[in-house]
């Protein structure tokens, strides 16, 4: 029997006569990633997951998504830098007096601008 997945869900009135293979394809939701580590970084895995108890599968995922929002962060400050770079912006101190010369020219904008009343 070689039937296709479209052909099999035509044929089938529900679950129960689907053949099995059909069902995992129609369930699965994740992929199958095979991955090779070092022997230490493995045993470590496995120790980290075993004292989270959490699975393998979902100990790679959170370091996947750590590892992605680090790099989201390496982003943003490479732009904050170049920003800085671009204001000439060396010390804290910069950010500070850049900060109170913007807040005193909107001070002076404010005042000057007709009050409505």
């Amino acid at each position: 029997m070689t039937e296709t997945l479209p052909q099999a869900l035509e044929c089938a009135a529900d679950l129960q006569t689907l053949p099995y293979f059909v069902i995992l394809s129609i369930m699965r939701t994740t992929k199958i990633v095979s991955i090779t580590l070092p022997p230490p970084l493995f045993e470590q895995a496995i120790a980290l997951a075993k004292e989270e108890n959490r699975t393998m599968s979902e100990l790679m995922r959170e370091a996947l998504r750590r590892y992605q929002r680090e790099r989201e962060w390496e982003q943003i400050r490479a732009y904050g830098a170049k920003a800085a770079e671009m204001a000439g912006v060396k010390t804290e101190e910069d950010v500070v007096n850049l900060i109170h010369e913007l807040r005193k020219e909107q001070r002076s904008k404010q005042s000057k601008s007709p009050q409505e009343g």
